[in-house]
Parts: C-alpha cells; sequence; structure tokens
C-alpha cells in the first residue's frame, strides 16, 4: 500500500490534564502517515487524483490550537478522525509529541502513536 508521511507539523495548542495547560498552552508536534492508493496520481501527475497534504495540514493545526481537551490521547484521536474524513485514506498513523510535559525533573519528550483504519 501507498503512503504519504507529513513530519514535523509543529503548533502551539491548550490540550492537557493541568488546568494550566489549558489556559498557558504548550507546543505541540505531529507527524502522520497516510496510507492510499497513489497509482493513478503517478500516472496523471494531477493533484485531483491524489490527497492535498497542504490541507490536511492545515487540518491539524487548526484542530490543534483550537481543541481544549483533557487528554494528548483523544487530541490524537481527534486528528486520526479528521484526516479519515477524507475517502481517499484508507489508514492513518498518527504520533503526537508533547516535546516539553510540565512533569517536574523530566527533561524527554511524551508521545501518542495511534493507527486507526478507515471503515466504509
Amino acid at each position: 500500500m501507498d503512503s504519504i508521511e507529513i513530519t514535523g507539523i509543529r503548533c502551539y495548542g491548550y490540550t492537557g490534564y493541568l488546568p494550566e495547560e489549558q489556559v498557558l498552552g504548550q507546543w505541540f508536534e505531529v507527524d502522520v502517515t497516510l496510507w492510499l492508493d497513489l497509482t493513478q496520481a503517478g500516472k496523471s501527475d494531477a493533484i485531483g487524483d491524489t490527497l492535498d497534504y497542504r490541507t490536511t495540514i492545515e487540518k491539524i493545526k487548526n484542530l490543534v490550537k483550537t481543541a481544549k481537551f483533557a487528554l494528548v490521547e483523544k487530541l490524537a484521536e481527534a486528528i486520526a478522525a479528521t484526516i479519515l474524513e477524507s475517502a481517499r485514506v484508507s489508514q492513518v498513523r498518527v504520533r503526537l509529541t508533547k516535546p516539553a510535559a510540565p512533569i517536574p525533573d523530566f527533561g524527554g519528550k511524551i508521545t501518542i502513536d495511534i493507527t486507526r483504519v478507515q471503515h466504509y
């Protein structure tokens, strides 16, 4: 199966369990892999035969910027559902990272990694 991978979508959002996370916000990073048939696009060289990833990036950024969920798992699920609204995408993998989680004495990253399949 063919895929399009989009990495490094970075935007500021307000999802988090702690009240200050939903007020002050924080940075999030999103990587997605979209599985779809790219055969026709490879033959036609027409953007209408593929998924316009610019639109996908804008949808993800808008969702991260406007959502106020308590859990990053919910935000990852919402991103996957938004992408699967496209009939072209048969499966999506979402990797949602909090690069600076507000956890004392922790300098690492927290990443949620989910894969969802289109149910026709």
